[in-house]
């Protein structure tokens, strides 16, 4: 090995590690210090719920949605083209709760227009201003989510991103779910709280019926299936009108995918609008996730020189417990209890995962034009 060579490996591994505490401490660090907003007066809010053949999970989900101590709300849910029994258990349901509204979306022989049409009537059918979106297979964490929510609303802030965790299982793969599900979170908060927001969930978001009717998102991405959410935020998040909540009662807890195959699917529908990322937002993500891998991989090869195995010991220490501690800080704001120590199992495997996941998107979006 070339004495030019070794420097620019020495140089790499300690940009690396520069890069990593920045990071984490810059973007991930700031979701821990959130304080929220506290106010008396509750705003009316409308809920809105797309569902497509979701009958068992609006029977068993719903009620805790409709059952929210919040003063004034209505439940909009879009029954889309389903061919379950969706519409029967919402008929039921109507005579339980005043406060349930539901409409139909004709299955459609010819072609299926996806959720965008489903959210837009929703949105077109709300009362209320403040929208709070969520999915039928979720349930909120507390009956004051939609007040935890909405008062995170003011004259300026009209983009609120919540906490949309998993539900906790036993198991390997389940503990790895929450664990990236918890990691993205920290990751997009902390950017929207850094004037840089580019992602949330459709499983804990709300927005203004205004944003949505002046921007009239949907029309500029008709070619896109799915990310109906991060398209939202791409167009209509700014520096200013956006933030966050993270305490437990303001989150919604989802049914787990059941495997892997599973999550890869809705991992790889979710990947579909990362190349509409802003420019600098994707330089942000590829370099961290870079970074993180050549620090492993240096690391993990500096134990065949003995000479480097204290230096990089000490880097990779200060590295993790910077990490554990941002990642702690964070997951006691949230509720997520000791979630953070999967960073030991999970911290080098996941970004491998998803690069396999966007490489299999890409791949397959290619054969589509060849064909």
């Amino acid at each position: 090995m070339t004495e030019t060579t070794l420097y620019t490996i020495i140089g790499l591994y300690a940009f690396s590690w520069l890069f990593q505490l920045f990071y984490h401490l810059y973007f991930m660090l700031k979701p821990a210090l959130f304080v929220p907003e506290q106010k008396d007066i509750q705003k009316p809010v409308s809920v809105i719920i797309c569902a497509k053949n979701e009958a068992e999970n609006l029977k068993t989900f719903l009620p805790s949605v409709c059952q929210q101590k919040h003063q004034q709300f209505e439940v909009i849910v879009v029954n889309d083209c389903s061919t379950d029994d969706t519409e029967m258990v919402l008929a039921q349901l109507k005579t339980e709760f005043n406060n349930l509204y539901y409409t139909s979306i004709p299955l459609s022989k010819q072609h299926y227009q996806g959720k965008k049409l489903a959210l837009t009537i929703g949105i077109k059918a709300a009362n209320y201003e403040h929208l709070i979106f969520t999915d039928a297979d979720c349930r909120p964490a507390s009956k004051d989510w939609l007040t935890e929510i909405s008062n995170q609303f003011n004259d300026e802030k009209q983009i609120v991103v919540g906490h949309g965790r998993y539900e906790k299982k036993k198991g390997f793969f389940n503990l790895f779910l929450r664990y990236e599900t918890f990691f993205n979170t920290v990751q997009y908060m902390g950017f929207a709280l850094r004037k840089k927001p580019f992602m949330a969930v459709g499983r804990n978001m709300a927005y203004t019926k205004s944003l949505f009717e002046k921007s009239d998102v949907f029309k500029h991405y008709l070619n896109i299936a799915s990310g109906d959410d991060d398209l939202f935020m791409r167009r209509c998040a700014t520096k200013q009108n956006t933030t966050i909540h993270t305490c437990y009662n303001s989150q919604t807890i989802s049914v787990a995918p059941k495997n892997f195959n599973e999550w890869i699917t809705r991992k790889s529908r979710h990947l579909t609008t990362a190349p509409l990322y802003k420019f600098g937002i994707k330089t942000w993500l590829i370099t961290e996730a870079m970074t993180r891998q050549i620090f492993w991989i240096l690391t993990l090869c500096s134990l065949f020189f003995p000479t480097f195995v204290p230096i990089a010991a000490g880097l990779f220490i200060s590295r993790l417990l910077v990490l554990h501690i941002v990642l702690a800080k964070a997951a006691n704001k949230m509720g997520e209890n000791k979630l953070y120590w999967a960073t030991i199992l999970f911290d080098f495997i996941t970004p491998v995962v998803i690069a396999c996941v966007w490489f299999n998107n890409f791949i397959s979006a290619k054969k589509k034009k060849w064909k």
